[in-house]
């Protein structure tokens, strides 16, 4: 049976887009109290079912796929420029395909102007009225408010007028920022990207008997089981150390062990690797907040995930795809070396070398190194720098790295930055060693 919780979510996925939703009235309508209402609203917030604006409320928006990740609704641009709506609040839920800058006449507006656009522009009304009759919602910058009519028109045709008090120019360099921060979240994968659901996955009962245990094992050949308690919470795991010398009659309550590590389906899927590897767990249960299991990731789909994601292009470039896009490698006997140059958005507000570029450096370089040796995929568990000296804008630097211990499932590092000859920076890296499947 579900639970309240998960009654109030499948009640507001049944809401159509742009319907209003409060904590009192969800609380009156399914009969809970205020507290498990608001907290499964802010759960819905989190799957992206719902949107808070502030003056506005709660309001039902499409939930976004990862195709359409780069689209921004509405109700995003509202937060995004620090804006106030001022008229056709039932259209904030809607998905924003393109913007257009209105620094030209309105004819040749006409050409730009479509249905689910967003026209941004300064306090021409005249304008504010063209994009609302070809469908588009309006953006006034300069902190002006529009005519009243303008207004009623726009809660006619639910399309937003929002005002903010930045200039036209920074507006747009904000929602291409928002845009190009979209794109990069959306080569992130998340454990809920590669889960096996729970329609496909077996558990047990903390009230089973170890008999239940071995069944299982002789179907499935699996060693290792989540278990959960009577509302389908994850309260235990048990592997085949557990039932070594227990007789098929033991409860599973006595054997399993407790509060075991889980994860969300938001999780990143590089921290639940590193968890993973870490602490030599090769299961963990995929939960929801409250704590009920969904489903379950193995070690082997994380790292078969993992080298998948590597071999990806990438859309939206990171700190650490810039930072290490410039390397040249050059290998002498069995040394190898890594050269680039100091770029401006390597630096930090001094103009030397950042540390966290620096140590980004230090991860691309130990990586490049264990693939060149063929010995799999590294997964860095530490790096210490030891020192790091200031390296001027436009300075080339040479990175060496040199392994000094390694094993068959761990390496550690020494990696040295040096400009000019004279060494500039020290760091030591270790990590576990990751067989390629």
């Amino acid at each position: 049976m579900a639970t309240k919780h998960e009654q109030i979510l499948k009640h507001i996925e049944t809401l159509s887009v742009g319907t209003k939703i409060s904590v009192r009235q969800t609380a009156k309508d399914l009969s809970v109290s205020e507290g498990t209402a608001y907290r499964a609203i802010k759960e819905a917030e989190n799957q992206g079912l719902v949107s808070t604006i502030e003056r506005v409320g709660t309001i039902r928006i499409e939930q976004k796929s990862k195709e359409n990740f780069e689209h921004l609704t509405f109700a995003e641009i509202i937060g995004i420029v620090d804006g106030q709506v001022l008229g056709g609040r039932d259209g904030l839920h809607k998905t924003l395909h393109k913007f257009v800058i209105g620094a030209m006449k309105k004819d040749a507006m006409l050409r730009y102007l479509e249905k689910d656009s967003l026209l941004i522009i300064g306090n021409r009304t005249d304008a504010h009225q063209l994009a609302l009759e070809k469908g588009a919602a309006v953006l006034i910058t300069g902190g002006f408010d529009t005519a009243e009519d303008i207004k009623r028109l726009a809660d006619e045709l639910k399309l937003p007028i929002i005002s903010t008090s930045y200039d036209t120019f920074t507006v747009a360099t904000m929602i291409n920022r928002a845009i190009y921060d979209q794109l990069i979240k959306k080569e992130i994968v998340l454990v809920g990207d590669i889960y096996t659901p729970l329609s496909k996955t077996h558990y047990l009962n903390r009230n089973d008997t170890l008999a239940k245990w071995y069944q299982l094992n002789q179907e499935t050949t699996h060693t290792r089981y989540p278990v959960v308690d009577d509302q389908n919470k994850v309260v235990g795991i048990v592997t085949s150390k557990d039932v070594i010398g227990k007789g098929e009659d033991t409860l599973i309550d006595k054997v399993m062990t407790k509060a075991p590590k889980t994860v969300f389906k938001q999780t990143s899927l590089a921290y639940a690797a590193h968890m993973m590897i870490w602490e030599a767990i090769e299961l963990v249960p995929v939960v929801e907040q409250n704590h009920q299991l969904i489903g379950l990731i193995s070690r082997q789909d994380v790292l078969k995930a993992l080298q998948h994601v590597q071999r990806q292009p990438q859309v939206g470039e990171t700190i650490d795809d810039i930072a290490t896009s410039g390397f040249s490698m050059q290998q002498d006997g069995h040394q190898i070396s890594f050269k680039t140059k100091i770029t401006p958005q390597m630096t930090n507000a001094l103009g030397t070398l950042s540390n966290g570029v620096f140590v980004s450096f230090v991860s691309e370089v130990c990586t490049r190194l264990i693939t060149n040796m063929k010995k799999g995929d590294l997964v860095a568990e530490n790096i210490s720098v030891y020192f790091i000296r200031p390296v001027q804008i436009e300075s080339v630097v040479e990175i060496i790295p040199k392994v000094l211990e390694i094993g068959r499932k761990s390496v550690k590092i020494d990696v040295e930055l040096y400009h000019e000859k004279d060494i500039v920076g020290k760091a030591v890296l270790i990590g576990q060693l990751i067989e390629r499947y």
